[in-house]
């Protein structure tokens, strides 16, 4: 092998930095079980709200050390940034995809007119939304152009005041149409602006927002969430404008002195030894077993002095900087509004408050986002929380620039909020005070009123903007009136209990499977097998390594991708431990017989390899969430495990041979293991005709008659994943479910005592009422199996405690999303064959070898189907057919081409080398070659998928069990299937299948 010393500086390299990308992992970890140790040891778990408490202790431990020196200039703060992010399914939280109305938005923009032929277009455009992939509004335009004459430009419609400046009369339809779409597209990133800034509110780390196409959609993540509730509501709520009178920040001083006093009591340890406290002692955290603790925070003095402060003034220490005479009661560091936020919504605390400030709603001020300080508002509510002014009243708003040469945004309002404001600014004048300038609760300006009440409407807003700043604030006054409600048309939920299961399971089911891989492999290849599981170690170190510098999302199914990497990784390295073998075998010299063997596999191992990558692509183009997290760690695998099956074991076994050293590629036991196999597969393709005819026959005759049991992902609706204390009979809860519901469906889930629940009920209605009374009517339904005295709240997943009884996660699925989901699916499926057909078409160059492949793949996946449609009522797991589904089909299509693809390529060179053979003699010493590495490939590959369906969790259980099945039927195919296939149709012109290959090398020239 030629540039050896290149190859061992880039793996070295490559691992170190993988080590350091992961490092960070490992010491954020750290920290948070340190914060979590701490916490648990401080807060007992007898008292009430302990979980809350102790949640606010490991926030306030985190915070204490977060720009620690931890290692080598490493901070907490640091690792959390860059750690290996973990998806819902492992963290709990919550994922949803919500659905921007361009409907409201074209109302707002037409004045909500009433125009015929408008209304007319917008119902037509409902209806072909139910069954079109169409954006809403190229629908619109679609319905508007149905009625004759109708013009866009009416000023009943777009031609209205407020568009003026962009529509005119004369303009026919095809000009109006970009304008509207640009306003609708404006509209959508004011949303989404407007979304990824309430985000920050929720306290978690890592979440992720993100607009789906121009569909309207946006993908909003948040692994860790916990209210789950509050998060529904901020993410729902219609993006409004507001405007407010605030308390000066000197009004609010004794409240907050008031309430430091009370969160000292409320946080204060309760056990009897606790509150044997030297009051006196310069240690704030001063019970007798605190020894741990102090160990715990035995860093550096700064951080000590940090956490003294705020155990001392919960509340106080955390202000950086006091308010006055101004709107600002007192500004935190942005890290710390979560923990204020929860602070100020005790009901402990705000008992406190005056009557005259009882209705006061505290509120943050706008940030940038490399500023680390942020004000707190509290502003002049009342018991109805009704602004004084809402931003509907805003007609238009601009950048200017004030007198003085500074930056200022004016803005204009209709008739009815010219009298409000004149009002509002008299009395802000009078009282020598500010008005708040509000959207989604974030104070974007307090101007104070210098030169009198404003009357007619026009009014200038000053203040230290920048451009961009004041630019952004015109945007918000004008986003402010378009009431475009979002809904949530996906949801999942994952509670923090089934995360951790999910976690401690994927861990189970990974070591075992690499365990079986690492010994099988020193069993059936001797010493050059634990050259190859080196090899294999350090390619996970690669992939997670890669994982973590690309701030990929680990989940439960990219855990299943890599072992499933594991398992055909090795197929790699058993090919070219077989190509050597054969060479061995002709009498070559051991180093000939290494390059030999190393150059005859690379073909295969390359074609192989970009089969199942081009299916890998196709999942992540069309999957959503975890299924791309599934096909991101499997892409990532399969580039790893190519490199390091063809260079770090190949350095390995030269190395070794290198001072005539002999290696033998094959222990006592297996020496002579499948050698001289003369199964005549052709003869026996009629046999293997009818079997697989008489199994396509059943399953097609399945799904006629029993058909597929469809996920919530294509036909819409509510699963929820519960569990009980005992035992439960799912017939027995479905009836009663039907009785609630009218429609639904229970099955054990996993273990007697846990059940998926599917409902349809209320399936087009939309909102959090709905989710709740749905949620609700679960809990009084099952309530007679739940433990005695569970409340709704502690029954529920979205209450964020960790429990082991109750909903563990749930998910809902809109009708709408559920109809793109199965499109999707169908364009992923197609297209994989698609793909895969031209690209066999392209290297074998006969449309035999591709016809057979495609028919091979048809094949498995028919009887996949069937087997699933046979077993939907039977298995005690998930059989339904949802992404998930999908991703196990494309996952089977990559598998079986792999498998053929190796057969073809074999088949091809006997072609070469044996020209005078017999067309079936030929093919069925190819077929007998590669009968080893078919055993070797699909016996590891099927022992690592067991491992996860077993030890991997009922999440994944159905998915695994596809992946069995394909794998099961995709090594028969490749043998049975594709070969005879193609066989069948090239017998009679088998002379069509001897052009040589194309070499890329001259004869004799070492390629690796």
């Amino acid at each position: 092998m030629q540039n050896k010393g290149i190859i061992k500086l880039f793996a070295i390299l490559f691992g170190l930095v993988s080590i350091y990308q992961l490092s960070f992992t490992f010491i954020a970890n750290n920290a948070e079980d340190d914060a979590e140790a701490f916490a648990a040891q401080k807060i007992s778990s007898e008292v009430k709200d302990y979980s809350a408490l102790r949640e606010i202790e490991e926030t306030r431990y985190l915070d204490s050390i977060g720009n620690n020196n931890i290692i080598a200039g490493i901070t907490y703060n640091t690792a959390k940034d860059k750690e290996l992010n973990k998806g819902l399914d492992l963290k709990g939280g919550i994922n949803v995809i919500l659905q921007i109305s361009v409907r409201d938005i074209l109302s707002e923009l037409t004045n909500n007119s009433k125009d015929p032929a408008f209304m007319k277009a917008l119902s037509r455009a409902d209806e072909l939304q139910k069954d079109s992939q169409d954006d809403y509004v190229d629908l619109f335009f679609q319905a508007f152009e149905e009625t004759p004459d109708a013009r866009l430009a009416s000023p009943d419609i777009f031609a209205n005041k407020n568009l003026s400046d962009d529509i005119t009369y004369e303009m026919d339809n095809s000009q109006v149409k970009p304008i509207v779409r640009k306003r609708i597209d404006e509209s959508i990133t004011s949303a989404f602006e407007v979304l990824r800034k309430r985000i920050d509110k929720f306290g978690v780390t890592q979440p992720n927002i993100q607009r789906l196409g121009n569909s309207g959609r946006i993908l909003v993540e948040l692994p860790g969430a916990k209210d789950i509730e509050r998060v529904k509501g901020l993410l729902q709520s219609t993006a409004q404008l507001e405007f407010w009178h605030v308390f000066k920040g000197q009004e609010l001083a004794p409240f907050i002195s008031q309430a430091d006093s009370r969160l000292k009591e409320i946080l204060k340890p309760e056990t009897e030894t606790e509150k044997e406290v030297d009051s006196t002692a310069t240690d704030s955290t001063k019970v007798s077993q605190d020894a741990d603790i102090e160990d715990l925070l035995a860093n550096a003095e700064e951080e000590e002095d940090a956490a003294d402060a705020t155990q001392n003034n919960p509340l106080i220490g955390l202000i950086k900087a006091g308010g006055g005479q101004g709107p600002v009661i007192a500004t935190f560091s942005v890290k710390d509004t979560a923990l204020v936020g929860k602070y100020l919504r005790m009901s402990q605390v705000r008992s406190l408050l005056p009557a005259e400030q009882r209705y006061a709603k505290f509120v943050w001020g706008k940030s940038a986002e490399e500023d680390e300080l942020i004000d707190l508002y509290a502003l002049k509510a009342n018991k109805a929380n009704e602004p004084d002014l809402s931003g509907s009243v805003i007609t238009n708003a601009t950048q200017t620039y004030d007198q003085y040469g500074g930056i200022a945004v004016s803005m204009e309002m209709n008739g009815k909020g010219a009298k409000k404001w004149e009002e509002m600014t008299t009395k802000a004048f009078n009282e020598r005070s500010q008005i708040a300038i509000v959207l989604d609760d974030i104070v974007y300006s307090a101007p104070g009123i210098s030169t009198g009440p404003i009357s007619g409407g026009r009014s200038e807003i000053t203040g230290d903007f920048s451009v961009v700043e004041g630019q952004d604030l015109a945007n918000v006054l004008r986003a402010g009136k378009l009431p475009a409600s979002a809904d949530i048309v996906q949801s999942e939920v994952v509670g923090p209990s089934l995360g951790q299961e999910a976690i401690d399971s994927g861990i189970l089911s990974f070591i075992i499977a690499l365990g079986f891989v690492l010994v099988w492999m020193v069993f059936y290849y001797g010493k050059a097998g634990a050259f190859a599981d080196v090899a294999l170690a350090v390619n996970i170190l690669f992939i997670f390594g890669v994982l973590a510098g690309l701030g990929a999302v680990l989940t439960l199914p990219g855990i299943a991708g890599i072992v499933l990497t594991i398992g055909m990784s090795v197929d790699a390295n058993v090919l070219i431990f077989e190509r050597i073998r054969e060479e061995l075998a002709k009498g070559k010299a051991q180093i000939d017989a290494i390059k030999d063997g190393f150059r005859n596999a690379l073909s295969s191992i390359l074609d192989a390899n970009i089969t199942t990558g081009l299916t890998g692509i196709i999942l992540l183009i069309f999957g959503t969430g975890p299924i791309k997290g599934f096909a991101t760690t499997l892409l990532i695998g399969i580039c790893t495990s190519l490199f390091t099956a063809i260079f770090i074991t190949r350095l390995f076994i030269d190395g070794y041979g290198k001072n005539g050293k002999s290696l033998a590629f094959s222990t006592a036991a297996t020496k002579n293991l499948f050698q001289n196999v003369g199964i005549k597969f052709i003869a026996k393709r009629k046999l293997a005709y009818i079997i697989s005819a008489v199994a396509i026959v059943v399953s097609l005759g399945s799904l006629f008659v029993n058909g597929l049991n469809q996920g919530v992902d294509f036909v819409g609706g509510r699963t929820y994943t519960v569990r009980f204390d005992q035992s439960v009979n799912a017939t027995q809860v479905e009836g009663r479910l039907i009785e609630t519901f009218g429609s639904a469906e229970a099955k054990t889930f996993g273990s007697n005592n846990q059940l998926k629940i599917t409902t349809k009920y209320k399936v087009d209605e939309e909102g959090t009422e709905v989710d709740n009374e749905i949620s609700r009517k679960l809990y009084e339904t099952l309530q007679q199996d739940l433990p005695k005295g569970l409340t709704y709240e502690q029954f529920n997943v979205s209450n964020g405690e960790e429990s082991t009884v109750g909903v563990m996660s749930s998910m809902k699925v809109g009708p709408t999303i559920a109809d793109d989901i199965k499109s999707a699916s169908y364009f992923a499926v197609i297209g994989s064959l698609l793909v895969v057909f031209l690209y066999i078409l392209f290297r074998f160059r006969r449309w035999q070898f591709s016809l057979g492949a495609v028919a091979a793949v048809f094949h498995d996946v028919l009887i996949i189907l069937g087997v699933f449609s046979l077993c939907r009522n039977i298995m005690p797991f998930s059989m339904e057919i949802d992404q998930a589904f999908i991703a196990a089909i494309l996952t089977v299509v990559g598998y079986s081409l792999n498998d053929t693809v190796v057969v073809f390529d074999r088949i091809r060179e006997y072609f070469n080398e044996h020209k005078t053979w017999p067309f079936s003699r030929t093919i069925n010493a190819a077929l007998n070659s590669t009968i080893s590495r078919t055993i070797n490939t699909s016996l590891t590959t099927l022992i690592v998928l067991l491992a996860i369906f077993i030890f991997g969790g009922d999440s994944i259980r159905g998915f695994m069990f596809a992946l069995i099945i394909g794998v099961i039927v995709g090594t028969y195919s490749s043998l049975f299937i594709a070969t005879p296939i193609m066989y069948d149709t090239a017998k009679n012109k088998s002379e069509d299948l001897l052009a040589k290959k194309e070499e890329e090398t001259e004869e004799g020239e070492e390629v690796i």
